[in-house]
């Protein structure tokens, strides 16, 4: 036998990879535990219901995010992680921000129409249906309640 041998089982780049995928896998689920207000991982956080400016708890219990007057009729507004429209007046929508195409930013709401800036996908805003690809799947919508002049979250 030579003096210079190699491993018996030598490490192939494809193990290698394979391990440093499964470490940030590993990593990415945990970052996506998250945790409540106490901090604590895992459990579900406390329900919080948000006072109209009337002073009652609306039905819907969720966060005011924005108020009719603040959603133009034809066009709408992005909040966060939602996009509010009002596709015809007094008639209020609400959709996901997140393009279904590669998971930009939806920008703005225009001649009722949700405008994506990444690659210019076009939804409907009265249905998140698709109007202009390269988008094939509507945006989902989003549960809302407007009580007098007030949007929540539902």
């Amino acid at each position: 036998m030579s003096g210079t041998q190699g491993p018996a089982h030598p490490v192939t780049r494809r193990t290698a990879v394979a391990a440093a995928g499964g470490a940030g896998l590993c990593l990415a689920l945990t970052a996506c535990g998250g945790s409540n207000e106490s901090g604590a991982a895992g459990e579900p956080a406390a329900s919080t219901a948000t006072k109209d400016p009337g002073g009652a708890t609306g039905g819907g219990g969720g966060k005011v995010i924005a108020r009719t007057a603040d959603i133009p009729e034809g066009g709408g507004k992005v909040i966060g992680d939602v996009v509010v429209t009002q596709p015809k007046a007094g008639e209020f929508k609400a959709f996901s921000a997140k393009c279904t195409h590669q998971g930009c930013a939806v920008k703005n709401v225009s001649e009722n129409m949700i405008n994506c800036p990444c690659h210019n996908s076009m939804f409907d805003a009265s249905d998140g249906s698709v109007h202009k690809g390269p988008a094939t799947s509507p945006l989902p919508s989003a549960a809302i309640v407007v009580e007098g002049d007030s949007i929540r979250l539902a």
